[in-house]
């Protein structure tokens, strides 16, 4: 998830929050490895979902083993027709067995496969840190990290959802129609 510049964030707020939001269904998927962590994005994202009009009621959680089995069920909620946005979380880290590289390419591949293919926009708050240390300083910074993380991407979920509101919109649609070249 890239960082979002302060004029998308303004942006983010100035989102009419309501109206702009009434009926929207957000899936979020979370990795159960390293929960303790993933909840953090989780959590956060509720929360700014929240504060945006999007209340908890129309956001369905969904928890898989690890970061690997999110692209499916990302996949799947897609084409159920149910959700208009769908956010994964997780945090995949090297684990010494295989290449923890690998498993977040899979996983972001498979994530943008999925938007593409489905029309139904895929968030990422999946992180791959270079250098994770089970110890409590490490423990402490991923926590606080993954709040900002979650934060960050409920407000990149919120705004997309907006512009793809507004480009569905009749009076939009007729107006692109009209500045087209004949």
């Amino acid at each position: 998830m890239n960082q979002l510049s302060s004029a998308t964030t303004s942006s983010v707020s100035s989102l009419a929050p309501v109206a702009a939001h009434r009926g929207a269904r957000v899936a979020i998927i979370s990795a159960s490895w390293h929960q303790d962590i993933v909840y953090q994005a989780r959590d956060a994202a509720l929360a700014e979902f929240d504060r945006h009009g999007l209340p908890p009621a129309q956001v369905a959680l969904f928890d898989v083993p690890g970061a690997f089995e999110i692209p499916l069920l990302a996949r799947k909620l897609a084409r159920s027709g149910r959700y208009d946005a769908i956010v994964a979380c997780a945090l995949v880290v090297n684990g010494g067995i295989y290449r923890h590289e690998f498993v977040t390419t899979a996983v972001i591949d498979g994530l943008m496969r999925v938007q593409l293919d489905t029309e139904v926009p895929v968030m990422s708050a999946v992180l791959t840190p270079r250098d994770f240390h089970d110890h409590e300083d490490h423990l402490r910074f991923f926590r606080e990290h993954f709040v900002k993380k979650g934060v960050e991407v409920a407000q990149a979920c919120l705004q997309t959802m907006a512009y793809l509101r507004k480009l569905a919109s009749p009076t939009l649609a007729k107006a692109s129609a009209q500045a087209e070249p004949a």
